[in-house]
């Protein structure tokens, strides 16, 4: 297998320029990639320490984002003194706007940390969709920015995970009439709960093909469309107690409910 070793340079912690590594790399699944990375690297001095950790005889790539100019053109000095071939992330949009707006960007590195700490917020998010999937700690509707509730298979997990994935703490909570919901539902403003409906047809349907995933029997209460009613009567009584947003998901893919959820946080932050 072809080997390649990748070193990826940063005056920032680096997490925005290993992402891009990697979307790249990924596209390559029969080369054999050595990655490191190297944060905050501030001074030429660094980048020569860098340097000298490189294995002449191997096949080198440099990925490097440096807003610091005077480091950027030194990295491709160096870059060309010994021969490896080098990617600078950040320069060609930097100029490219400048030259389009006439405006000069501020080269403080500290900016593209306000990235890797969105990068962060992201991470955290999906941790908390986790800990909190499937009524899990109910403790944690009082932590999150939204409360997803209804019954099984309204798509209310790998929502949470979407909306996770945009920066959201999300909580999710089954409904079913012969459990009670979490008193911590109430307590929390209705405009931070959305309800997730769907159809009697539709929900037997996907239960089934649920249950066929499994090698289970589709002869079950399960998929019984007296009991999804059932469930969806008491969900929709649940919904009105609280007052909040209603959804119905039905044959709709998760970025189109998600579209609307964030369309709806987005106008109350607005209102705020």
């Amino acid at each position: 297998m072809t080997e390649l070793s990748i070193y990826v340079l940063s005056d920032s912690i680096g997490d925005t320029a290993q992402q891009v590594v990697r979307s790249i790399t990924a596209q390559f699944p029969q080369v054999n990639f050595k990655l490191r990375r190297f944060s905050n690297v501030l001074t030429k001095k660094a980048i020569d320490q860098i340097f000298k950790l490189m294995d002449p005889a191997k096949s080198n790539l440099v990925f490097y984002t440096f807003v610091e100019e005077s480091l950027a053109d030194y990295m491709k000095v160096q870059l060309n003194q010994v021969g490896i071939r080098g990617i600078d992330i950040v320069s060609p949009g930097l100029q490219a706007i400048e030259l389009l707006t006439g405006q000069e960007p501020d080269k403080e590195a500290g900016r593209i940390r306000k990235t890797d700490d969105e990068y962060f917020d992201r991470i955290k998010a999906i941790e908390f969709a986790v800990r909190y999937d499937d009524g899990q700690g109910p403790h944690g509707i009082l932590k999150a920015d939204l409360t997803l509730i209804g019954v099984s298979r309204t798509s209310k997990t790998p929502l949470s995970m979407y909306l996770a994935n945009k920066g959201y703490k999300v909580a999710n909570i089954p409904l079913f009439p012969e459990n009670k919901p979490p008193k911590e539902l109430f307590q929390v403003s209705p405009s931070k709960v959305v309800g997730l409906t769907n159809s009697v047809n539709y929900l037997n349907q996907v239960r089934k093909e649920r249950l066929k995933s499994y090698g289970m029997s589709t002869q079950s209460r399960y998929v019984d469309k007296k009991r999804i009613l059932e469930e969806l009567q008491y969900g929709e009584e649940i919904m009105k107690q609280i007052g909040c947003l209603k959804i119905n998901v039905e044959s709709k893919a998760i970025e189109e409910t998600a579209a609307e959820i964030l369309q709806y946080l987005e106008g109350l932050q607005q209102k705020r």
